[in-house]
């Protein structure tokens, strides 16, 4: 027994989810993977976590380890979630906020409160149990968030942006706790992030939505080698032009920035704004709109030599020896 309920082989998850005018995505995902559902603001991210875990209504197929989702309430699906904003109910302490799915489920309440401290434990934070949620952390509550979708070891986990609004530190720190948490994790995890640190370092597959449909879905490898959206090429940080039915990517390291154009008869240049610029590693990434929407890194020498300012209109320039062209659709 598991929370409550008899244990059962796992297949794994296989879904065609339709929320109308929002959603029309299929995914295929197996047991003890964690696919990374990624894509620009609007997609349709978090209406497929609220569909799978029965917040949103949706037609379709979801058919979970051999049972129809579509059926169930969301009380009665085998599902953990976990919020960006947590939603810990905020007049019980953290023990009792992660044992009360496994009271909901019919355990009582000493097993679960002993149950709930021992995730607390995994986590981390058994130290701050008697705490409500208004008395922790971020951080703290977050991994409150955590154990108590995992303490009732559901079949599908999911993670709708679980470290928005976190440090970099307490992140990066919470990043690799639930990476060993998931690496032991029996079910289906769908982890929606805008990180392509969470995507390449915790996901065993990437799945791309683009106005509601799943556009691109693979090996994390090989969806950062050949993105076939803009969104995934600046997630992973590339440059991305589409031309017909084939993409052309290509490194902002590859990329030359001059004040004029090319003197010699490259392809592939384009003229620009300069409109943002940032350190990224030893370089300068910057941020250029035109015709085509490109990213370039240089040296902060070169930076300054140029004035490479909000505003500076720019040449880049690429050769074709650094572009990878691929088929859009394969």
């Amino acid at each position: 027994m598991a929370g409550g309920r008899p244990v059962t082989a796992r297949t794994g998850l296989d879904a065609n989810l339709v929320v109308p005018d929002r959603l029309d995505a299929a995914l295929a995902v197996g047991p003890g993977e964690v696919v990374a559902v990624v894509g620009p603001n609007g997609a349709g991210k978090s209406t497929l976590v609220h569909a799978l875990s029965g917040l949103v209504p949706a037609t379709g197929r979801a058919v979970l380890d051999g049972a129809d989702l579509l059926g169930r309430t969301p009380r009665e699906r085998s599902v953990g979630v976990v919020f960006q904003d947590q939603r810990l109910f905020p007049h019980l302490s953290a023990l009792d906020n992660v044992a009360f799915g496994l009271r909901s489920r019919g355990a009582d309440n000493r097993a679960a409160r002993a149950r709930a401290r021992d995730w607390l434990e995994r986590l981390a934070v058994a130290d701050l149990a008697d705490r409500r949620p208004a008395q922790l952390s971020g951080g703290q509550a977050q991994r409150v968030a955590i154990a108590r979708a995992l303490v009732t070891d559901p079949d599908l986990l999911l993670l709708d942006e679980p470290f928005t609004g976190l440090d970099v530190g307490v992140a990066a720190m919470l990043r690799i706790e639930l990476g060993r948490h998931l690496a032991e994790f029996r079910g289906v995890t769908v982890l929606v992030t805008h990180d392509a640190l969470d995507a390449l370092t915790l996901a065993t597959s990437l799945a791309v939505l683009h106005q509601g449909r799943v556009v691109q879905h693979g090996a994390p490898d090989e969806v950062a080698a050949r993105p076939r959206t803009e969104h995934v090429a600046r997630l992973v940080g590339l440059n991305v032009i589409r031309e017909g039915d084939r993409l052309r990517s290509f490194s902002p390291a590859a990329v030359t920035v001059g004040l004029q154009a090319p003197a010699d008869s490259t392809r592939n240049r384009w003229q620009g704004v300069v409109r943002g610029a940032a350190p990224h590693g030893d370089a300068i990434r910057i941020q250029v709109s035109g015709d085509r929407d490109l990213i370039a890194d240089v040296t902060p020498a070169a930076s300054r030599e140029l004035a490479l300012v909000p505003g500076q209109q720019v040449w880049l320039s690429v050769k074709e020896t650094a572009v990878t062209t691929y088929d859009a659709t394969s």
